[in-house]
């Protein structure tokens, strides 16, 4: 099971988990509890799931906090029936409130994440134009550019072959498709291919070599990263290219 199925699996587990031993812990409190401040409690259960979660599993958090918050904490205890209206409205209001923020705080938690990836990528592309700027040899780019692929794309190893285009491997692309050319037939990736993948370093419209990438099985990165690992890349083949080293066109 590859990482992020793992995380999603278990956030859905947590979902379904958290509200259940929260109403649980609650039920020798629940005759001084009023069933607001107890649906606040759920409700803060619903966001602490949602926050290290995923949509699907906010939306099961809260229903998950209704249903228990019913069964433990509201008369007929124990029983999935609600007398009291007060105690209606609340069970709808702490579905309706636990449903609006667990996806509101996961939201924020994938915007945070956002800005913290573009960062990174920010970051590895400053790297590289700097030991440009500072005139390192183009090898010393090259092999910078190589440990950041590697950790930009989760992968297992990574390796660059100069000036040479034996076999026929697929090819990370400039738009971060992932495709395998052959004569009269093209097929596209949404998963690593058994083997290893090439990713061309081109610069000054001069074929220099490629990375040979080595992946761990399991879906592609997110398309920004692919697009990063391009534009990684391309900076290779410019410090190349300024060097005037030998290339094949």
């Amino acid at each position: 099971m590859s990482g992020y199925r793992f995380h999603d699996t278990a956030a859905l587990l947590a979902a379904l988990v958290v509200p259940f031993l929260v109403a649980f812990v609650l039920v020798p409190f629940r005759t001084d509890l009023s069933a607001p401040n107890a649906a606040l409690i759920l409700a803060v259960a619903v966001v602490a799931v949602a926050a290290v979660g995923t949509r699907v599993a906010g939306a099961a958090a809260a229903l998950s906090a209704a249903v228990w918050f019913d069964f433990f904490l509201t008369e007929p205890y124990q029983r999935f029936v609600i007398a009291d209206r007060d105690d209606i409205e609340t069970a709808v209001l702490l579905l309706v409130v636990g449903l609006i923020v667990s996806q509101l705080a996961v939201r924020a938690r994938r915007l945070q994440t956002t800005v913290i990836t573009d960062a990174a990528h920010l970051s590895s592309l400053q790297g590289t134009a700097r030991l440009t700027e500072d005139g390192r040899s183009p090898e010393a780019v090259v092999e910078y550019v190589r440990r950041e692929l590697v950790g930009l794309l989760g992968l297992r190893g990574c390796r660059f072959e100069y000036g040479t285009l034996m076999g026929n491997l697929p090819r990370l692309g400039h738009e971060g498709g992932l495709w395998l050319h052959r004569p009269g037939q093209v097929t596209e990736y949404a998963d690593w291919p058994d083997g290893e993948t090439e990713l061309r370093v081109v610069g000054g419209g001069h074929y220099y070599g490629r990375f040979l990438l080595d992946p761990l099985p399991g879906p592609l990165p997110p398309e920004q990263d692919r697009l990063v690992a391009v534009a990684l890349a391309a900076q290779a083949g410019a410090a190349l290219d300024t060097a005037g080293l030998s290339h094949q066109g």
